[in-house]
């Protein structure tokens, strides 16, 4: 079975797993005949069962010691392991969109938004906002990005994680946690959890490359990936390195120029597909990791993981004609229109260092980790009309920075007693998070009067400098009241020096009927504060005919708009499930769960600037924003509450004479619903994008036919119905439906030799576009929006590739 290394010991549905709480790390290892691995790595659980792309569903008691990489796993809460082979059977090189095609719980847009939200794709799941999603890296909290998803459009106003900068090759297995499991992971997974656990090995390696187009002949790709493992002296060290380097070339989808290119007899004749603004945006991508344990003698190890990335990414932006009823575009440096792009160039960096031991009769793990995420913009291919006989064209619009030092030590044992049938397992620990929040003003040109067109630069009010201390502590415990009968205990408090002291709990039990079947069910409460970029970012979104500012919401101009002192998201969430296998090699796992949150946060409406209020105009003179139309800010909006389950199934088929078949199906729903809302600051637009900018639903079945030197891999997706919105205000704003959609994926590889693997495949092998936008909705945008541009299987149509594969 993928991901679960061969020899190691998988209990059947009920029965415990050794503790490796009272083992030293260099004892639990497991030779097999093609490398050494870590049953820290493959944890040793009960029920292990596959669904879609290889994926593993965890539902075992299993160890809890802080020794492991991966989850604290209980029985009582579903974990499902997607292995780092599955990633790359999908055809996608992107960790992000590779583990969205395999898990139907997670659902991304290939485009979340315009402008600076192009820059990095954001994740849902369980149909929450990213931000609650707690993203885990080999058991330990990762830091989040700098980009403030500003930009109307699905996740509008988050701030997550970027899992995407992390190279593929260097992933062993992502565990997701489809549970609130808040205080067995972390105050903030109000909607679940993801652990990236990275690989552990102490030789080989391999290397990958991947070439992609879509089928219109643009959206070219190159992609290469790497990985190296060596043994670290002779007492169970190693050291595993990986490296990718992805190059994409754009995509355009936008639909022809409605409305007057020029004033002359060139108006009648012209080309008219030269709008950029819909389309998969230019990128390259590189990135770096480690990951390494180095045996210290007397019970100690040191252990080290490190990620570097770097990327570049060009954000095409609205098309600008050459008419001198444009006021945002100079006809004289421009004489046939402007295409003008923003710019990021990031660099993305997290280390984290440890020691294990065990004393005491403790296992223990001390650690310090520090993440960075810097984002330089710019805007080129543009100009500053305000800036009379001005011949720029290439702008420094600032940066945003944030970063997370953190340091902690847990600890894990279990306990044999007289009265109850099984150990008793303990883990607690205790952590210090220091957060901080920076934007850097942008160069006076790309700012002053109306800035440089299309994205101007930070004014001196975006210039900030926050931060915010956490000091965070918890306690889990696990038993068996009888041979049957599992509870899980969990308390988290945390205190914010800016925001106060939270606490917060989970209560998780689990039936065994027999072997085959068991019923499981969770009580969980968890909290989110908002983000320092949440409480701070700036930034301006020229549309035409209007621009829509988002400012601080800890500004003079957002607080005389109403906002008031921000508070974190509460929550509470239910859960009841079921683990099956009813005969051997078919596995069905199913739940029911409930997520209700209070003061849900969101950016407010686009607010219409009036003219004749004098103070707010007074306001927007200092702070350099006299052309902003439209205002809007970040802000407690909602209660909402979510009613939603998934079902999985597999069968395994080995045949003597055709190979081995692997059938499996998953189902996701999640209908969100808004309780409350404070309906001075909200709009239809606001609530759509909470409600209906991802699907309800998501369907899929798979085959995996393995069949002597040859792999085929197909894959049948179904995406419910989205809500489209152009635009936050104006013709745009127009709520649209997009149809749900059937797609197709395929690859077939053959093993040239027993290390060399080739293969072919396609995502959306049939083509399938999202339901055309109305021609009314599309000319509010001078005729760009073909398609929804957060479809949630893009709009670029059907991609193929061909790749190849060499271990060694």
């Amino acid at each position: 079975m993928a991901g679960v290394a061969l020899g190691t010991v998988l209990p059947a549905v009920g029965e415990a797993a050794t503790s490796s709480a009272d083992v030293p790390e260099k004892q639990y290892r497991t030779v097999t005949k093609k490398k050494v691995v870590h049953p820290a790595t493959h944890t040793a659980t009960a029920g292990v069962r596959a669904t879609g792309a290889e994926v593993i569903h965890v539902g075992g008691h299993s160890t809890n010691s802080v020794f492991s990489p991966g989850t604290a796993r209980h029985s009582t809460t579903q974990v499902t392991v997607v292995t780092g082979a599955e990633l790359l059977k999908t055809g996608q090189t992107n960790v992000l969109s590779a583990l969205a095609q395999a898990n139907p719980a997670i659902t991304t847009a290939a485009l979340p938004g315009g402008g600076a939200s192009s820059f990095v794709q954001t994740m849902q799941l369980r149909g929450q906002s990213p931000d609650d999603t707690l993203i885990l890296v080999n058991g330990h909290r990762r830091h989040i990005g700098a980009n403030f998803n500003s930009n109307a459009g699905t996740n509008w106003g988050s701030e997550p994680s970027d899992i995407s900068l992390i190279p593929i090759s260097a992933i062993d297995h992502i565990e997701v946690i489809t549970e609130g499991a808040s205080a067995l992971y972390g105050q903030d997974a109000i909607a679940g959890a993801v652990n990236i656990v990275l690989k552990r090995d102490t030789h080989g390696g391999s290397i990958n490359f991947k070439n992609s187009g879509y089928y219109a002949g643009d959206g070219q790709a190159l992609d290469g990936s790497a990985n190296y493992a060596m043994a670290l002296g002779n007492k169970g060290g190693y050291l595993d390195l990986a490296a990718q380097i992805s190059h994409q070339l754009p995509t355009t989808r936008g639909g022809d120029f409605y409305g007057t290119l020029f004033d002359d007899g060139r108006n009648e004749t012209a080309n008219r597909n030269v709008q950029r603004g819909l389309g998969i945006p230019k990128t390259t991508l590189e990135t770096l990791s480690e990951n390494m344990s180095v045996p210290m003698g007397s019970g100690f190890s040191f252990y080290s993981t490190s990620t570097f990335s770097h990327r570049r990414a060009n954000v095409p932006e609205t098309y600008r004609a050459a008419t001198t009823g444009d006021t945002w575009i100079n006809t004289s440096l421009y004489p046939n229109g402007d295409q003008p792009y923003i710019t990021m160039d990031q660099y993305d960096f997290e280390t984290d260092n440890g020691i294990r031991t065990r004393k005491f009769g403790f296992a223990w793990d001390a650690y310090v980790t520090y993440g960075r995420d810097a984002q330089t913009y710019g805007t080129k291919d543009s100009e500053n009309v305000s800036i009379p006989g001005s011949t720029q064209t290439s702008f420094y619009d600032g940066s945003s920075i944030s970063s997370e030092l953190t340091s902690g030590l847990r600890g894990s044992r279990s306990f044999r007693t007289g009265f109850l049938p099984k150990d008793i397992n303990l883990k607690f620990g205790a952590e210090y998070r220091h957060d901080t929040f920076q934007m850097t003003q942008g160069e006076t040109s790309s700012w002053s009067g109306v800035g440089a067109t299309d994205h101007p630069g930070n004014v001196p009010m975006a210039v900030t400098n926050q931060n915010r201390d956490v000091f965070e502590g918890f306690v889990n415990l696990g038993f068996f009241v009888t041979e049957k009968w599992e509870w899980t205990l969990g308390g988290r408090a945390a205190s914010y020096n800016n925001l106060g002291t939270v606490e917060t709990g989970s209560i998780g039990t689990r039936y065994n009927f027999n072997k085959r079947w068991a019923i499981r069910a969770n009580i969980n409460s968890g909290y989110r504060p908002p983000t320092l970029g949440e409480m701070s970012y700036f930034y301006s979104a020229p549309y035409p005919g209007y621009t829509v500012d988002q400012v601080p919401a800890n500004s003079a101009i957002a607080k005389y708009l109403g906002s008031g002192s921000m508070k974190g998201e509460y929550s509470r969430s239910y859960t009841i499930g079921l683990d099956a296998t009813p005969v051997d090699d078919f596995h069905i796992t199913g739940n029911l769960y409930y997520i209700a949150i209070n003061d849900r946060l969101g950016s407010t409406q686009s607010y219409t600037v009036d003219q004749n209020d004098a103070t707010l105009m007074s306001l927007l003179k200092a702070a350099n924003l006299e052309s902003a139309t439209s205002l809007s800010y970040y802000a407690n909006l909602y209660n909402t509450q979510t009613f939603g389950g998934d079902l999985n199934a597999d069968y395994t088929l080995r045949t003597h004479r055709f190979g081995k078949f692997r059938f499996a199906m998953g189902i996701n729903f999640s209908d969100n619903e808004i309780r409350s809302a404070r309906n001075n600051l909200v709009n239809e637009y606001t609530k759509e994008m909470v409600l209906h900018s991802a699907p309800k639903n998501r369907e899929q079945i798979s085959v995996n036919w393995q069949y002597g030197k040859w792999s085929v891999f197909a894959q049948e997706m179904r995406y419910g119905s989205i809500v489209y919105m152009a635009a936050p205000t104006g013709p745009g704003s127009v709520p649209f439906q997009q149809n749900p959609a059937f797609i197709t994926n395929l690859e077939v590889d053959y093993k040239v030799f027993p290390r060399w693997t080739v293969g072919v495949g396609a995502n959306n092998i049939g083509n399938k576009y999202p339901t055309r936008v109305s021609r009314s909705i599309a000319n509010s945008q001078q005729g760009l929006s073909k398609y929804p541009s957060y479809s949630p299987y893009g709009f670029s149509g059907g991609m193929y590739y061909v790749k190849t594969s060499i271990d060694f």
